[in-house]
């Protein structure tokens, strides 16, 4: 049995060579990320005849958040529409529906004009009652009945469960996201535009023109610049008030060829979980999500898996051994819509794709056709909706909340360690240790030898915790990511932990 943390999509990963910059180089756009947002605001300013690059720390393309996804092509939105009618109204409920639609559409387009084989077709998705009955479902009802926008009440079942209540929503859609996004960045290199890998971006400065630095001091200078690192890295404390760093759970299964109906599903419960499968040769993969908590605010990974695995037993008896598990992280806004657009705090032409809030594909692909058509002087009707600096007063107990969690954490400072003596740490795994007036993460690997790192995360001082499922450091603050021997793997830290002796 396979039971890595590895996603299923990285087999099918796409390779970019590593380049390194030579000197200041000029283009029209730079973009900041090689994920599904970076690449399609590439490809779409490319078509336009735009000069464009696209740089990425990671070595290959997709290989950040977008390779974790579950690639739910969905415009039913992740927090339900009761709840965005009430904080941001029903005007900017039915311009998210439109816009979520309208993502999903371009995806296809894409697909057909580049001749991109990656499974991708349209599917009805599936809000159905959990453990918490059928209220969520009557309230959701009347809100889409408001709004005019399409369902059907009904019920649904799947495999050998019983038939829950349930809405249907048409005109939904999956795919094979790397395979996707492997075709993107061929487009983009036959139109001429650049993809740079295993390139870390330290400094963005905004103006006319832009200026984007390395960490090898290569400076590329653009009239335009798009932050697309699905963690809001280089935008300013303003943003970090905006978003919440959260961790979603994803186990993958073999089904009978054909046994699962096609479609995207989601339960009531809360955290929800989301369902949908994925054709293969032999036999298909059932994908099951959920468990989500804050980021480094958890230690019962391995159980949270487990808990997929059972509920996912208990709905779909006939799923096979787990295959695949892994998770992804999501950054959540108080309203869930994207903040796209300009960055004030950047300076003038840079703009920003961030706060998926548990819909990256959809929020990258209308948060690129967004931005493009702003970085070429035009308007765009999303704009108001998904602009970073948009007020919610609706959501202020929302923002209050999580802002107070993330202001919390920096209590650790002022605790002891989670063991007394790193002699107390087991092989094979990680622990913080008190050290004077600071802390040190400290990880003793299967022979027994240590590394000793500070516990403070560069990217603004919070103290990181050691998450035993994935072997890895977390920030509770702002969700940036460490391996074990310190390198960043997740911003919005952009630097490693640093090495005590």
């Amino acid at each position: 049995m396979d039971t890595s943390t590895e996603s299923i999509w990285s087999a099918e990963q796409s390779h970019e060579a590593s380049i390194r910059l030579a000197g200041n180089v000029n283009y029209d756009t730079c973009i900041v990320g090689a994920g599904i947002a970076g690449l399609t605001t590439a490809y779409l300013l490319a078509k336009e005849g735009q000069r464009v690059i696209v740089v990425d720390a990671k070595p290959e393309i997709a290989s950040g958040e977008s390779e974790y996804t579950t690639a739910h092509l969905a415009w039913y939105a992740d927090d339900r529409f009761t709840r965005l009618a009430e904080v941001r109204g029903d005007d900017v409920a039915k311009v998210a529906a439109a816009s979520h639609r309208a993502a999903i559409g371009l995806i296809g387009e894409i697909c057909r004009a580049e001749k991109i084989e990656c499974d991708y077709e349209r599917v009805d998705g599936f809000l159905f009652a959990g453990a918490n009955g059928s209220e969520i479902l009557d309230e959701e009802a009347k809100t889409m009945a408001r709004l005019g926008l399409p369902f059907v009440r009904g019920t649904v079942g799947f495999g050998a469960a019983e038939l829950v209540d349930s809405l249907r929503f048409p005109d939904h859609g999956q795919f094979h996201p790397v395979k996707y996004m492997a075709g993107l960045a061929h487009a983009i290199r036959v139109l001429g535009g650049s993809i740079f890998t295993r390139t870390v971006v330290e400094k963005i400065r905004g103006g006319e023109p832009c200026e984007v630095t390395t960490t090898h001091g290569d400076i590329v200078s653009a009239k335009s610049v798009v932050i697309a690192t699905n963690n809001p890295f280089e935008a300013g404390t303003t943003l970090h008030s905006k978003v919440a760093a959260y961790i979603t759970y994803a186990i993958a299964a073999d089904i009978p060829n054909g046994s699962f109906p096609a479609g995207l599903y989601w339960d009531t419960e809360d955290p929800y979980h989301y369902v949908r499968s994925h054709p293969g040769e032999t036999t298909d993969v059932l994908i099951v999500g959920g468990e989500d908590h804050k980021t480094g605010q958890a230690d019962d990974q391995l159980d949270r898996w487990d808990r997929l695995q059972t509920w996912a037993k208990a709905h779909y008896p006939e799923m096979g051994p787990i295959r695949h598990r892994w998770s992804g992280q999501v950054f959540e806004t108080p309203d869930g819509l994207g903040l796209i657009g300009p960055t004030p705090w950047n300076g003038p032409n840079v703009y920003i794709i961030t706060g998926d809030s548990g819909m990256g594909m959809t929020h990258g692909t209308l948060g690129a056709k967004l931005v493009a058509d702003l970085a070429l002087g035009r308007s765009n009707e999303w704009a108001s909706v998904y602009s970073p600096s948009r007020l919610m007063p609706g959501a202020l107990r929302t923002i209050l909340g999580e802002n107070f969690n993330m202001v919390s954490q920096f209590a650790d400072w002022l605790t002891g360690g989670d063991v007394n003596s790193a002699d107390d740490i087991p092989k094979g795994h990680g622990a913080v240790v008190r050290s004077g007036l600071t802390k040190l993460a400290v990880y003793n690997d299967e022979r027994g030898e240590r590394t000793i790192l500070s516990a403070v995360c560069p990217h603004m001082g919070a103290i990181v915790r050691w998450n035993p499922g994935e072997s890895t450091w977390d920030c509770p603050c702002h969700g940036s990511r460490f391996s074990a021997t310190g390198t960043c793997l997740h911003g919005p830290s952009t630097a490693d932990l640093k090495p005590v002796d």
